[in-house]
């Protein structure tokens, strides 16, 4: 099938205003929140299941690849078209379907935006837990298939652990469910391998997700510090002294000063480093946790230890927090967002071989982490338009996830794998356990037209990284 043939079919599917492929409408789905940029050649946009599931058909027919996108707030490349082909915009399936209070189990559509989800049960004193920094803009479809993390992981999981079913629509153009509304559905666990699968399976449609309580009491403080080997060695000591925070963040002396130069919050710019512990639960139970941990911290050297008043100060730290990677802007033109994971008892050394790597490649490296379970998220600023300096920034990325591995670590904790870091999949993996995922994969998509060049190390060796051919514009790295 020509292009054009495809096109009209695609037209007749969805209508002629969810149809893009002229060059002007389509560059704005050329790249997600990642530096990769691939131009697809027609985007659609959906607006039901059986829409989606009739553009997969045609697709099959046409032979080409399709690739699911959702907000494009992804930061690994997941939703660049990387073979070109058809680009399924899920924008449009955005509706909450079914709010079950009793069971506290809400149904979506993918194209549902994060905190919208809690937004809607906020007065019945629930929440989704799941709390990327991007929440204000990222969907859930996104978020299923990133297996999508946030500050709050550290007591709440991961998207897969708030998944109950999803339905997908698979290469044959079948629609069906995986899991259900209830927990532990008998059989395989054909719902969890979609959670994390980053498009490359077939293209979720619905998603069945847990509602959690609100917590009675949440106490929230920002700790000061002048060393950040004194801040990391507290996140291990908080823990250990058997506190268990819903979250544990740092953010280091650069990122401050993004934050306090983009939108200000109050931070120290003189500071090293900040760390935002959060406890929740009952009152009695906060109030002895947030002592407990206030004494950590001064006993570790914080200058400053500030419990928040209210929930205005709250917000307002979190607002610093969440809006960091936003605030990188007012530093450089660009900035690269590394994921990586390590030991918790790891931090202090692996800051140290993040200074040693800024160093090295004579970039500046900001640092913003999940401290609580050790996920780190240096990001490497710099200049696109700097000759040479693109390659700079790549090797020192691929330094990070390389100290990560080395200290006990893997190469992401929220970010997936994507076009960024399959070429590194190899040094976590063996090729039989490649060759196992492989299979699983193919299962679904026996053609290999869901996602391509994602997630896999292909057609370079596990630990390799070079340039995709011509064919995938200059700055693209797998």
């Amino acid at each position: 099938m020509s292009l054009d043939t495809l096109i009209h079919e695609l037209r007749a599917i969805v209508g002629e205003d969810y149809l893009l492929f002229e060059k002007e409408d389509v560059i704005v789905y050329e790249q997600d929140g990642s530096i990769f940029q691939v131009m697809p050649e027609v985007v659609v946009v959906p607006g039901d299941v059986d829409q989606v599931a009739a553009v997969v058909k045609a697709a099959k027919l046409a032979n080409v690849p399709i690739v699911p996108r959702g907000s494009g707030t992804g930061l690994a490349g997941g939703a660049v078209p990387a073979e070109g082909g058809v680009v399924v915009s899920l924008a449009r399936l955005n509706r909450i379907l079914k709010i079950d209070l009793a069971n506290r189990i809400a149904v979506v559509e993918p194209g549902v935006i994060n905190l919208d989800v809690t937004k809607a049960v906020t007065k019945e004193g629930l929440f989704y837990a799941p709390d990327p920094s991007s929440q204000a803009a990222c969907s859930i479809g996104g978020n299923v298939a990133n297996n999508s993390g946030g500050p709050h992981t550290l007591a709440y999981g991961v998207t897969t652990n708030h998944v109950l079913g999803v339905e997908v629509v698979l290469d044959d153009g079948q629609i069906l469910w995986l899991g259900g509304e209830i927990p532990d559905s008998p059989g395989y666990d054909l719902c969890g391998i979609f959670v994390g699968s980053e498009g490359t399976m077939g293209i979720v449609t619905k998603v069945a997700v847990k509602l959690m309580q609100t917590r009675e009491s949440v106490r929230t403080l920002l700790a000061i510090f002048d060393v950040m080997d004194a801040a990391t060695q507290t996140v291990v000591d908080i823990t250990a002294a058997g506190i268990i925070p819903a979250a544990l963040e740092i953010m280091d002396r650069t990122t401050i000063e993004a934050v306090e130069t983009g939108s200000p919050v109050g931070f120290p710019r003189d500071a090293e480093a900040v760390l935002i512990v959060e406890v929740e639960g009952i009152r009695e139970q906060t109030e002895h946790s947030v002592n407990l941990a206030r004494a950590v911290c001064e006993r570790n050297g914080a200058r400053e230890v500030r419990v928040a008043k209210d929930d205005a100060e709250r917000q307002l730290l979190w607002k610093g927090r969440k809006g960091a990677f936003g605030a990188m802007g007012a530093l450089a033109p660009n900035y690269y967002v590394q994921d990586g994971v390590v030991p918790r008892s790891k931090l202090p050394e692996m800051m140290k071989r993040v200074a040693e790597i800024s160093k090295q490649y004579n970039l500046r490296i900001a640092n913003v982490f999940h401290a609580g379970d050790g996920n780190l998220h240096p990001n490497i600023l710099f200049d696109m338009r700097t000759p040479g300096e693109l390659d700079r920034v790549i090797e020192a990325g691929a330094a990070t996830l390389r100290a990560c591995i080395e200290l006990g670590g893997s190469i992401t904790g929220e970010h997936g794998v994507g076009l960024e870091k399959k070429a590194y999949i190899g040094l976590l993996f063996n090729e039989a356990d490649l060759e196992a995922m492989s299979r699983v994969r193919r299962a679904f998509d026996p053609d290999g037209r869901f996602n391509p060049a994602k997630l896999f190390p292909t057609p370079v060796s596990c630990g390799e990284m070079r340039r995709q051919p011509a064919n995938i514009p200059a700055g693209l790295w797998i």
